[in-house]
Protein backbone atom coordinates (compact mmCIF):
# COMPACT_ATOMS: atom_id res chain seq x y z
CA UNK A 1 0.00 0.00 0.00
CA UNK A 2 1.93 2.98 -1.22
CA UNK A 3 1.57 6.66 -0.54
CA UNK A 4 3.50 9.39 -2.17
CA UNK A 5 5.07 11.97 0.10
CA UNK A 6 7.18 14.65 -1.48
CA UNK A 7 10.05 16.14 0.42
CA UNK A 8 13.24 17.37 -1.24
CA UNK A 9 13.35 14.04 -3.00
CA UNK A 10 9.90 12.57 -3.67
CA UNK A 11 9.34 9.99 -0.95
CA UNK A 12 7.18 6.94 -1.31
CA UNK A 13 5.70 5.84 1.96
CA UNK A 14 4.24 2.48 2.82
CA UNK A 15 1.84 2.81 5.75
CA UNK A 16 -1.29 1.18 6.98
CA UNK A 17 -4.12 2.70 4.93
CA UNK A 18 -3.88 3.58 1.23
CA UNK A 19 -4.36 7.30 0.65
CA UNK A 20 -3.91 9.24 -2.56
CA UNK A 21 -1.30 11.75 -1.45
CA UNK A 22 -0.30 13.13 -4.82
CA UNK A 23 -0.15 16.91 -5.02
CA UNK A 24 -3.36 18.61 -6.05
CA UNK A 25 -3.73 18.67 -9.80
CA UNK A 26 -2.52 16.17 -12.34
CA UNK A 27 1.25 15.55 -12.17
CA UNK A 28 3.19 16.56 -15.22
CA UNK A 29 4.47 14.07 -17.76
CA UNK A 30 7.98 14.87 -16.49
CA UNK A 31 7.09 13.91 -12.91
CA UNK A 32 5.33 10.70 -13.97
CA UNK A 33 8.30 9.65 -16.09
CA UNK A 34 10.71 10.52 -13.28
CA UNK A 35 8.90 8.33 -10.75
CA UNK A 36 8.69 5.41 -13.18
CA UNK A 37 12.41 5.60 -13.80
CA UNK A 38 13.37 5.58 -10.12
CA UNK A 39 11.05 2.59 -9.63
CA UNK A 40 13.06 0.75 -12.29
CA UNK A 41 16.42 1.87 -10.92
CA UNK A 42 15.88 1.08 -7.25
CA UNK A 43 16.80 -2.63 -7.25
CA UNK A 44 19.73 -2.05 -9.56
CA UNK A 45 21.20 0.48 -7.15
CA UNK A 46 21.07 -2.03 -4.31
CA UNK A 47 22.99 -4.52 -6.43
CA UNK A 48 25.59 -1.95 -7.53
CA UNK A 49 26.15 -0.43 -4.10
CA UNK A 50 29.81 -0.18 -3.07
CA UNK A 51 28.87 -0.14 0.61
CA UNK A 52 26.44 -3.05 0.65
CA UNK A 53 22.69 -3.08 1.18
CA UNK A 54 21.58 -2.93 4.80
CA UNK A 55 19.38 -0.79 7.04
CA UNK A 56 22.13 0.81 9.15
CA UNK A 57 25.75 1.13 8.04
CA UNK A 58 29.08 1.20 9.85
CA UNK A 59 30.41 4.74 10.07
CA UNK A 60 33.86 3.50 9.09
CA UNK A 61 32.55 2.81 5.59
CA UNK A 62 32.47 6.58 5.08
CA UNK A 63 35.82 8.12 6.09
CA UNK A 64 34.44 11.66 6.21
CA UNK A 65 31.93 10.84 8.96
CA UNK A 66 34.54 10.88 11.73
CA UNK A 67 35.61 14.36 10.67
CA UNK A 68 32.00 15.54 10.73
CA UNK A 69 31.57 14.20 14.26
CA UNK A 70 34.50 16.29 15.48
CA UNK A 71 32.63 19.38 14.31
CA UNK A 72 29.47 18.54 16.26
CA UNK A 73 30.18 20.96 19.16
CA UNK A 74 30.49 23.94 16.80
CA UNK A 75 27.38 22.87 14.88
CA UNK A 76 25.43 22.46 18.10
CA UNK A 77 26.47 25.93 19.26
CA UNK A 78 24.89 27.39 16.11
CA UNK A 79 21.78 25.28 16.59
CA UNK A 80 21.26 26.56 20.14
CA UNK A 81 20.08 29.99 19.03
CA UNK A 82 17.59 28.43 16.64
CA UNK A 83 16.20 26.17 19.35
CA UNK A 84 15.34 29.22 21.41
CA UNK A 85 13.19 30.58 18.57
CA UNK A 86 12.03 27.35 16.99
CA UNK A 87 8.38 28.41 17.00
CA UNK A 88 9.35 30.70 14.13
CA UNK A 89 10.81 27.83 12.11
CA UNK A 90 8.71 25.99 9.52
CA UNK A 91 7.14 22.67 10.33
CA UNK A 92 8.01 20.02 7.78
CA UNK A 93 4.51 19.81 6.34
CA UNK A 94 4.46 23.59 5.82
CA UNK A 95 7.29 23.21 3.34
CA UNK A 96 5.99 20.00 1.83
CA UNK A 97 2.23 19.61 2.41
CA UNK A 98 2.19 15.97 1.30
CA UNK A 99 4.19 15.08 4.41
CA UNK A 100 0.92 15.71 6.22
CA UNK A 101 0.08 12.04 5.97
CA UNK A 102 2.78 11.27 8.54
CA UNK A 103 3.04 14.62 10.35
CA UNK A 104 0.55 17.48 10.34
CA UNK A 105 1.27 19.24 13.62
CA UNK A 106 3.92 21.77 14.59
CA UNK A 107 6.09 19.24 16.42
CA UNK A 108 8.65 18.61 13.66
CA UNK A 109 10.58 21.78 12.87
CA UNK A 110 13.21 22.33 10.19
CA UNK A 111 15.95 24.80 9.31
CA UNK A 112 17.03 24.04 5.76
CA UNK A 113 20.48 24.69 4.33
CA UNK A 114 20.16 22.94 0.99
CA UNK A 115 18.21 20.31 -0.88
CA UNK A 116 17.64 19.31 -4.51
CA UNK A 117 17.74 22.66 -6.25
CA UNK A 118 17.52 24.77 -3.11
CA UNK A 119 20.46 26.49 -1.45
CA UNK A 120 19.66 28.89 1.37
CA UNK A 121 22.55 31.34 1.46
CA UNK A 122 20.97 33.21 4.36
CA UNK A 123 20.65 30.11 6.51
CA UNK A 124 24.18 29.02 5.62
CA UNK A 125 25.50 32.48 6.50
CA UNK A 126 23.78 32.31 9.86
CA UNK A 127 25.53 28.99 10.66
CA UNK A 128 29.07 29.31 9.22
CA UNK A 129 30.56 26.37 11.13
CA UNK A 130 27.77 24.14 9.86
CA UNK A 131 28.28 25.46 6.33
CA UNK A 132 31.99 24.59 6.51
CA UNK A 133 31.22 21.10 7.78
CA UNK A 134 28.79 20.48 4.94
CA UNK A 135 31.46 21.33 2.37
CA UNK A 136 33.35 18.18 3.36
CA UNK A 137 30.48 15.77 2.66
CA UNK A 138 30.89 14.08 -0.74
CA UNK A 139 27.79 13.95 -2.90
CA UNK A 140 25.77 16.13 -0.52
CA UNK A 141 22.14 16.54 -1.63
CA UNK A 142 20.14 17.64 1.39
CA UNK A 143 21.04 19.22 4.74
CA UNK A 144 18.91 20.74 7.47
CA UNK A 145 18.43 20.83 11.22
CA UNK A 146 15.61 18.45 12.16
CA UNK A 147 13.97 19.21 15.51
CA UNK A 148 11.40 16.92 17.16
CA UNK A 149 9.40 18.26 20.07
CA UNK A 150 8.80 16.22 23.25
CA UNK A 151 6.45 13.32 22.65
CA UNK A 152 6.67 13.53 18.86
CA UNK A 153 6.45 10.27 16.93
CA UNK A 154 6.82 9.71 13.19
CA UNK A 155 5.00 6.53 12.13
CA UNK A 156 6.60 3.66 10.31
CA UNK A 157 7.10 4.43 6.63
CA UNK A 158 9.53 3.84 3.79
CA UNK A 159 11.48 6.23 1.64
CA UNK A 160 11.32 6.04 -2.12
CA UNK A 161 14.78 5.69 -3.41
CA UNK A 162 18.11 4.27 -2.31
CA UNK A 163 20.30 6.38 -4.56
CA UNK A 164 20.99 8.52 -1.52
CA UNK A 165 21.85 7.47 2.01
CA UNK A 166 20.81 9.41 5.08
CA UNK A 167 22.92 10.61 7.99
CA UNK A 168 21.79 11.96 11.33
CA UNK A 169 24.37 13.73 13.48
CA UNK A 170 23.12 13.84 17.06
CA UNK A 171 23.20 17.39 18.42
CA UNK A 172 20.62 17.55 21.21
CA UNK A 173 19.47 14.21 22.64
CA UNK A 174 17.20 14.30 25.69
CA UNK A 175 17.25 11.73 28.47
CA UNK A 176 16.44 8.95 28.87
CA UNK A 177 18.22 8.18 25.59
CA UNK A 178 16.56 4.80 25.22
CA UNK A 179 13.23 6.61 24.82
CA UNK A 180 14.51 8.67 21.89
CA UNK A 181 15.25 6.48 18.91
CA UNK A 182 14.92 5.60 15.25
CA UNK A 183 14.22 2.06 14.08
CA UNK A 184 15.28 1.14 10.53
CA UNK A 185 14.54 -2.27 9.06
CA UNK A 186 14.06 -3.69 12.56
CA UNK A 187 17.35 -2.25 13.88
CA UNK A 188 16.90 0.31 16.64
CA UNK A 189 19.35 3.16 17.23
CA UNK A 190 19.23 5.70 20.04
CA UNK A 191 20.88 8.97 19.07
CA UNK A 192 23.97 10.12 20.94
CA UNK A 193 25.21 13.69 21.03
CA UNK A 194 28.22 14.07 18.76
CA UNK A 195 27.67 10.70 17.07
CA UNK A 196 26.44 10.08 13.53
CA UNK A 197 24.34 7.24 12.17
CA UNK A 198 24.06 6.39 8.46
CA UNK A 199 21.06 4.46 7.17
CA UNK A 200 19.05 3.61 4.07
CA UNK A 201 15.59 5.13 4.37
CA UNK A 202 14.20 2.80 1.73
CA UNK A 203 13.89 0.34 4.63
CA UNK A 204 10.79 0.79 6.82
CA UNK A 205 11.62 3.20 9.62
CA UNK A 206 9.94 5.10 12.43
CA UNK A 207 10.98 7.67 15.01
CA UNK A 208 10.02 8.19 18.66
CA UNK A 209 10.89 11.03 21.00
CA UNK A 210 9.15 9.77 24.12
CA UNK A 211 10.96 12.21 26.41
CA UNK A 212 10.28 15.60 27.95
CA UNK A 213 12.85 17.45 25.83
CA UNK A 214 13.42 18.33 22.16
CA UNK A 215 15.63 16.16 19.97
CA UNK A 216 17.73 17.83 17.27
CA UNK A 217 19.97 16.33 14.59
CA UNK A 218 21.75 17.51 11.48
CA UNK A 219 19.86 15.64 8.76
CA UNK A 220 21.86 14.91 5.60
CA UNK A 221 21.24 12.99 2.38
CA UNK A 222 24.28 12.14 0.27
CA UNK A 223 24.89 10.22 -2.93
CA UNK A 224 25.24 6.48 -2.41
CA UNK A 225 28.56 5.11 -3.71
CA UNK A 226 27.79 2.77 -6.63
CA UNK A 227 29.59 1.03 -9.47
CA UNK A 228 29.31 2.34 -13.01
CA UNK A 229 27.11 2.49 -15.03
CA UNK A 230 24.51 2.61 -12.23
CA UNK A 231 26.48 5.44 -10.64
CA UNK A 232 25.91 7.53 -13.76
CA UNK A 233 22.19 6.76 -13.88
CA UNK A 234 21.86 7.61 -10.22
CA UNK A 235 23.51 10.98 -10.76
CA UNK A 236 21.13 11.61 -13.64
CA UNK A 237 18.17 11.01 -11.32
CA UNK A 238 19.60 13.27 -8.63
CA UNK A 239 20.24 16.02 -11.17
CA UNK A 240 16.71 15.68 -12.59
CA UNK A 241 14.87 15.67 -9.26
CA UNK A 242 14.75 19.49 -8.82
CA UNK A 243 12.62 19.80 -11.96
CA UNK A 244 9.74 17.68 -10.66
CA UNK A 245 6.54 19.48 -9.68
CA UNK A 246 6.84 18.25 -6.12
CA UNK A 247 10.31 19.54 -5.41
CA UNK A 248 9.67 22.83 -7.16
CA UNK A 249 6.66 23.30 -4.89
CA UNK A 250 8.73 22.57 -1.79
CA UNK A 251 11.38 25.04 -2.88
CA UNK A 252 8.78 27.74 -3.48
CA UNK A 253 7.31 27.19 -0.01
CA UNK A 254 10.73 27.43 1.59
CA UNK A 255 11.62 30.56 -0.35
CA UNK A 256 8.40 32.22 0.83
CA UNK A 257 9.09 31.29 4.45
CA UNK A 258 12.68 32.52 4.21
CA UNK A 259 11.66 35.92 2.84
CA UNK A 260 9.18 36.42 5.66
CA UNK A 261 11.56 35.16 8.35
CA UNK A 262 14.46 37.41 7.43
CA UNK A 263 12.23 40.38 6.72
CA UNK A 264 10.85 40.12 10.24
CA UNK A 265 14.36 39.76 11.64
CA UNK A 266 15.67 42.50 9.34
CA UNK A 267 18.33 40.07 8.21
CA UNK A 268 20.61 40.39 5.18
CA UNK A 269 19.08 40.54 1.72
Amino acid sequence: MDKMVHLWLPTRLSIVQPVDARPSGKPSFYSRAFFRFIDWLRNRIAQASLVGDRPIFQNGQFPWVARLETQAPAIRAELSGLLAERRQLPSFHELSPDVGMITSDDQWKTFVFMGYGLRSERNLARCPATARALQDIPGLRTAFFSILEPGKRIPRHTGPYNGVLRLHLGLVVPEPADRCWIEVGGERYSWKEGEAVVFDDLYPHEVHNDTAGPRAVLFVDFERPCRAPIRWLNRLVLAAAPFTDEIRRGKANHDAWERSYYRDKKGPD
